[in-house]
């Protein structure tokens, strides 16, 4: 067995916390994470994890051999890269991790016209509204959305998150047209179920105080709350990059738009690079160019 794959499979399998998770990560079967641990462990003539039908861990001789493992495999990784710095076209697997809603209406589409260009780029891109830690798990670069707090990553600034409420015109014929915050009672509203789990919506117009609501419909996706909304169900808060072409084809009507909540920043966040690969500096200026301050939203 390749002595590299089953030290990163060792490594992917602490990380991970299980056999189970590590294959996930690195799509293989549970099985093989197992046979390259055994084989492993049989080289080394060390007993690597003591595993338990309840619980997993590290023997001594696997803490030593875990700091070390994962040391290597940096500079096998530095190596490798060192070469792909060298290619003036951008090229190599390009890892991103997005939010959902963001990540599906703004970057997919981009990744698309980005790889028309560089088709030597390889994309992957995990689209989780989690906080991602870039160096642990292999990011090249992340988006965030809101305040960054303190961190030791790049940032670039992006155009601002912006909310819009919106129904669409049969539902606006059949039920009339809010003008206050207050109107919103007498309305349908369709509610996430993550982010407003109480029923309320936090509106601008109410110096940010929650409005609460009673949803007649709660989902945990954006799209699918956006269907609905589509179908007439009622009215919907949420990001305009989501409704954007519904909105400009008159599918959505946009409603109450002194009391949306604040745009919200949105970052390209990456790790500290002197020397950045191409696949990352052009994807990121590709991004900038679109949806830059000054882009479309």
């Amino acid at each position: 067995m390749d002595k590299l794959r089953a030290m990163e499979t060792f490594v992917a399998v602490v990380d991970g916390g299980n056999f189970t998770e590590a294959a996930r990560r690195l799509d293989m079967s549970a099985v093989m994470v197992g046979k390259y641990v055994r084989h492993l462990e049989d080289r080394l003539g060390a007993r690597l994890l003591e595993r338990t039908t309840r619980r997993q861990g590290l023997t001594d001789a696997g803490r030593v051999f875990y700091e070390d493992a994962k040391r290597a495999l940096e500079y096998v990784r530095v190596a490798e890269t060192s070469l792909e710095r060298l290619r003036a076209s951008p090229s190599g697997t390009l890892r991103i991790s997005a939010p959902i809603t963001f990540g599906a209406c703004v970057i997919a589409p981009l990744v698309a016209t980005f790889q028309q260009q560089y088709p030597l780029v390889h994309v992957e891109l995990e689209l989780s509204n989690r906080i991602v830690d870039l160096i642990d798990e292999g990011f090249d670069m992340a988006i965030r959305i809101g305040e960054l707090g303190d961190s030791d990553l790049i940032a670039k600034a992006l155009t601002p998150y912006r909310m819009v409420i919106c129904g669409s015109p049969d539902y606006l014929a059949r039920h009339g047209y809010p003008e206050t915050a207050q109107d919103l009672s007498a309305h349908h509203c369709l509610s996430h179920s993550v982010w407003s789990r109480h029923g309320a919506w936090t509106l601008k117009g109410a110096d940010e105080v929650p409005i609460t609501i009673s949803p007649v419909f709660q989902c945990n996706d954006g799209n699918a709350l956006r269907m609905a909304a589509l179908a007439g169900a009622g009215l919907l808060l949420q990001p305009h990059v989501l409704v954007a072409e519904d909105l400009k084809a008159g599918r959505l009507v946009s409603v109450l738009q002194d009391y949306v909540p604040e745009p919200r920043m949105v970052h390209i966040v990456r790790r500290q690079d002197r020397r950045p690969l191409p696949k990352l500096t052009g994807f990121i200026a590709h991004l900038l160019a679109h949806v830059g301050k000054e882009g479309a939203s």
